[in-house]
């Protein structure tokens, strides 16, 4: 079943997305092809296959969750332009409206 531009036109103003009805129509057919594709790949993809979210296992290197010494607000603060209220003080960026 193929996807028409009329339906690329609904689901762009269900994304809030504006398209033209040119864009519309070139798109159908490329989104048709994508949902194809993923359609081959539900029905390859059977119960016996692992949900995967990389073609390659990753692993994660973290270190070990070590407590240690850390610098402590004073030392922190020691090298700062400027301090207020033992906090570091920054410009202002925003206005407060």
């Amino acid at each position: 079943m193929a996807l028409t531009p009329e339906e690329v036109a609904r689901l762009a103003g269900l994304a809030r997305i504006q398209l033209t009805e040119q864009e519309c129509a070139e798109l159908a057919p490329e989104l048709d092809v994508i949902l194809t594709s993923v359609h081959q790949v539900a029905e390859v993809a059977g119960p016996d296959v692992p949900l995967m979210t990389h073609a390659m296992p990753l692993v994660n290197v973290t270190r070990e969750d070590v407590v240690r010494r850390s610098l402590t607000p004073a030392e922190a603060l020691s090298g700062a332009p400027a301090v207020e209220e033992g906090r570091f003080r920054v410009p202002q960026i925003l206005s407060e409206d």
